[in-house]
């Protein structure tokens, strides 16, 4: 018997997904507020270059770390450490350092 995605959600995964709806909904009311109180507002033509500017910068920093995360999940720099350890450095020469 398959169970429904809601009876496998427990109590913190229902507190979340509350939490992240109340803050779309108020994302969404100051929105709102904003295009309401902001009607008639000229936006001069240095604006509009500094927000495609911006708009700009953000995109490459993103596609930037993007391609890094690639190249760095690629080349295996995200696999976990291991202790490499000396051939001539082995366990029984710790135990007796003095080689007895």
């Amino acid at each position: 018997m398959a169970k429904t995605a809601a009876s496998r959600m427990g109590v913190g995964s229902w507190i979340v997904l509350i939490v992240l709806l109340l803050l779309l909904i108020a994302t969404g009311v100051v929105i709102y507020f904003g295009w309401i109180l902001a009607s008639g507002a000229d936006v001069p033509t240095s604006g509009y270059a500094a927000m495609a500017f911006g708009v700009i910068i953000s995109l490459a920093v993103g596609f930037g770390l993007m391609a890094l995360l690639f190249y760095s999940s690629r080349k295996g720099y995200d696999e976990p450490p291991v202790l490499i350890v000396p051939e001539d450095d082995s366990v029984e020469s710790e135990r007796d350092p003095e080689g007895k």
